[in-house]
């Protein structure tokens, strides 16, 4: 991606020199109207003008009929015509001078018809053709309050508070409610970008102009589509490197595309949990909600994220403590013991000693004296335990609570001081409104954060926890690639020959998988009984038969699969039922023969696979296996390459890992074994990201000692 470039662009886009109105009109709510007035009303310091062929003036301002009318070049065009017509506007504009647009006109295939497809694409030939920044189609304009250039279009008064978050989405309207959450909890967008169709800028775009923005510490993007991920996360790890945080609001669980994969692992993804894991790396938090995003920015702007997920925490009753201590575990967090050290001082602080816990009831006398409050937040501050400290306080909402104005100050000038070893933040009971007055106050105590509710506030910390260990496990290096041109270039072609997507039998499926260092189950391909009997003998009964075909996807649907089998007697029978069965469900694709393997027992079930997301590109998935996996759902995701770095916390994000590791007396099983599994399908993940549409891997059986794969499909993408 071209930093360079696109923070040129958005530069123009951010702070024209003069805006020029194309589409001005004088009708009531006309978007032009709208963002012409918002120009005045804000103070834009350029000039600005209209154009309109068909009016003199509107409104007592001069409409001139065209770009070369003017008094001077043109730099930002608003647009607000028709959508046949805004190519040629664009065209000529750009041709007289100007340098960014705003295009509000929609009609470029928003709505799915054809003829506003081909418009969308013409708009982006000509985009591209001329250079120009273009936010839209099909949005509701921007704010960009150090330039004063206003042209959103939003009638109700805008608190210009030049703040340290930047926001753009491809939702006007997400944009605006998200604003107004902000500013209602004394926190204030200094961009505002409305990005529409992004037929010309995209999101990435604007976080690299952001990243080099030294006041900014939030970018806040609200996604509907990644155009392009590979340009998104290397902007945003361009943010990261330039001390930005990232929050995403991010739509899509796309069930038609997992109903479109044959494997299960298709049916376990979608847009959502493919994009975590893709970002991951890039250091993006996700927020669930909206709600979550304002939560986040409040602990990002002013607190910014823990080292950790060990919390200390001061509360002022008992009860609060308790939903404290229950919010921690529902979002893996944890209130630690603390130092012997730490309670010896809090003891002789409070007066109390052995009954003193974490978190620390304020009935205790936490807030006896400043003294005692100060001392209560540095002890836990400098425990070695604790990444995080929390104290339970709401804002006053109006003039009669001293008390509690006085600590909020001590606090904030205990962390201004310097001598806060860990971050601070404010929690309250339950989620609140905020009045001018408890505005002032938040903004007279910069360096603290006010979270709302015990729950939401510790999601946003765990949200913000996690995006420090998911950049950490990034930072190693990924193993090498495999060597497999032969391989490679084999199903390249055959990816090319098919048509759609289309499946590899069990037996070129695993053939793939062990190419790549994945451990498979000993069998071998038998066309009749006695070559199956000779690879039974000599892999040792007890075995399994399967038949291979590449259109028997699940082959226990059609009895195809017998286990068990505990000699040549059985084997034979075996052979005969499921032919049988075959022919009872009228199966009429190619036999490649049957597959006879090593009966695996004891071990866990899990699954592996890849998934290729329509957005996001390949990610692998792993967790819970066997017949229960599509109810339990117990996975998780990562972006390839894997290391095993990766690997293990992709495990531990599972609960398959505390079977892993031996649960109620049974046997740890070989946890190295299942990083190596999954180094393996990263590999080729990566190395054919171009042809693999799936790979399911169900089940994979790891065990005291080593592991493999019992059944496999891979799914190539066709042409």
């Amino acid at each position: 991606m071209d930093f360079e470039a696109s923070r040129r662009k958005v530069a123009a886009l951010v702070a024209p020199k003069n805006v020029v109105v194309v589409g001005a009109s004088d009708r009531p709510g006309n978007w032009a109207l709208r963002a012409r007035n918002n120009l005045r009303r804000y103070a834009f310091p350029g000039n600005v003008y209209l154009i309109n062929p068909r009016r003199d003036e509107i409104l007592g301002e001069k409409c001139y009929p065209d770009f070369a009318a003017l008094p001077e070049a043109p730099d930002h065009l608003l647009v607000v015509v028709p959508a046949p017509a805004v190519s040629d506007i664009l065209a000529s504009g750009a041709a007289a001078g100007a340098r960014s647009a705003t295009v509000f006109s929609s009609g470029f295939g928003e709505a799915f018809d054809e003829a506003g497809a081909e418009l969308g694409k013409t708009l982006r030939e000509t985009i591209a053709r001329t250079g120009l920044g273009v936010s839209g189609p099909n949005c509701m304009g921007n704010i960009c309050k150090p330039s004063r250039l206003i042209t959103f279009t939003e009638d109700r008064p805008i608190d210009m508070t030049l703040g340290d978050i930047a926001m753009v989405g491809q939702s006007g309207g997400v944009m605006l409610f998200v604003n107004q959450a902000l500013e209602e909890r004394g926190m204030s967008a200094r961009y505002m970008i409305t990005s529409g169709n992004e037929a010309g800028l995209h999101i990435a775009d604007y976080i690299a102009y952001f990243a080099s923005e030294p006041d900014i510490k939030v970018i806040l993007v609200y996604i509907e589509a990644v155009a392009d991920i590979g340009e998104f996360t290397a902007a945003c790890k361009y943010a990261r490197a330039a001390g930005k945080s990232v929050v995403a609001i991010k739509l899509g669980q796309s069930e038609a595309g997992r109903e479109a994969a044959l494997a299960h692992t298709g049916s376990l993804a979608g847009t959502v949990a493919a994009f975590d894991a893709v970002t991951a790396d890039a250091g993006v938090i996700r927020a669930d909600t909206l709600d979550d995003a304002v939560e986040l920015c409040e602990l990002l702007s002013h607190t910014g994220a823990p080292q950790g997920r060990r919390l200390g925490a001061v509360t002022l009753s008992g009860a609060y403590r308790g939903l404290l201590l229950d919010a921690a575990e529902r979002n893996g967090l944890s209130f630690p013991r603390l130092a012997p050290e730490t309670y010896e001082r809090l003891g002789k602080v409070l007066g109390v000693g052995s009954m003193i816990s974490n978190p620390i009831d304020g009935g205790f006398g936490v807030l006896q004296s400043v003294d005692t409050y100060k001392e209560c937040i540095d002890a836990l501050a400098c425990d070695p335990s604790v990444d995080m400290v929390l104290v339970q306080e709401a804002i006053p909402r109006e003039q009669g609570s001293p008390r509690s104005e006085k600590y909020i100050a001590v606090a904030n000038e205990y962390v201004a001081s310097g001598k806060a070893k860990k971050p601070v933040t404010f929690v309250t009971l339950t989620s609140h409104g905020q009045t001018n007055h408890s505005r002032a106050i938040r903004h007279a105590a910069p360096q603290v954060s006010f979270l709302q509710e015990a729950n939401k506030a510790l999601r946003a910390i765990a949200s913000a926890a996690r995006r420090n260990e998911a950049e950490a496990i990034a930072a190693h290096a990924a193993p090498a690639m495999a060597a497999t041109p032969a391989i490679a270039a084999e199903l390249r072609a055959k990816a090319k020959a098919g048509k759609g997507a289309f499946a590899l039998d069990e037996a070129q499926s695993k053939a793939l998988l062990a190419a790549y260092g994945f451990p498979v189950a000993r069998e071998a391909l038998a066309h009749d009984v006695d070559e199956a009997r000779k690879a039974a003998e000599n892999i040792g009964y007890p075995v399994v038969l399967k038949a291979v075909s590449a259109e028997l996807t699940h082959k226990s649907e059609f009895g195809a699969v017998v286990l068990n089998i505990g000699d040549d007697k059985a084997l034979a029978a075996a052979w005969a039922r499921i032919e049988a069965n075959l022919k009872a469900h009228n199966f009429t694709g190619t036999l490649e023969g049957m597959l006879v393997g090593e009966m695996i027992k004891g071990g866990l079930e899990l699954v592996m696979g890849v998934h290729r997301d329509p957005e996001a590109g390949p990610v692998v998935m792993a967790g819970s296996g066997g017949v229960l996996l599509e109810l339990v759902r117990d996975v998780a995701f990562v972006a390839p390459p894997v290391t095993r770095q990766k690997a293990l916390d992709l495990l531990e994000r599972t609960r398959a890992a505390k079977l892993a590791k031996g649960f109620r007396g049974s046997p740890a099983l070989d946890t190295e074994a299942f990083c190596e599994a999954l180094v393996a399908l990263g590999r080729l993940a990566h190395d054919l990201s171009d042809v693999i549409e799936s790979i399911d891997i169900n089940p994979f059986m790891l065990l005291p000692k080593g592991g493999a794969a019992v059944d496999a499909l891979v799914v190539l993408r066709g042409a």
